[in-house]
């Protein structure tokens, strides 16, 4: 059974960072902003973009692992909604560095965000 919420949360990634994304995949990048027309009272718009699918994303891994838990009666609401804010943070900084900063490639930035369903379903699991 367990086995099979990891399997749920990377599916979740899957869809969600892919399928999903839509606009924001263009949205999240400065790049996209300045061929708009260079206005700058766009020129932080990208991040109200990284913030929206980084909450998208966050909430969707953590949804297995949220219907797993109130199943076996165990979802502590706070404890929850932290891992949700703090996947959230870490997704739209790494999401950054790869859009934006540019220090990182597609390959790095998919391996944090397995890292970070791994270390979010070792904790609750």
């Amino acid at each position: 059974m367990k086995i099979i919420i990891l399997f749920a949360m990377i599916f979740c990634h899957i869809v969600d960072d892919y399928y999903l994304q839509g606009w924001l995949a263009s949205g999240k990048q400065k790049d996209w902003w300045k061929k708009q027309g260079d206005n700058p009272l766009y020129e932080n718009d990208y991040i109200i973009a990284l913030i929206c699918h980084s909450f998208s994303w966050s909430f969707m891994i953590n949804l297995p692992l949220m219907l797993y838990l109130l199943y076996v009666n165990n979802l502590n609401p706070i404890f929850y909604s932290i891992s949700i804010v703090v996947n959230m943070v870490i997704h739209a900084i790494v999401d950054n560095l790869k859009a934006n900063v540019k220090i990182i490639n597609l390959i790095q930035d998919q391996s944090i965000h397995l890292i970070q369903i791994a270390i979010t379903f070792l904790i609750f699991i």
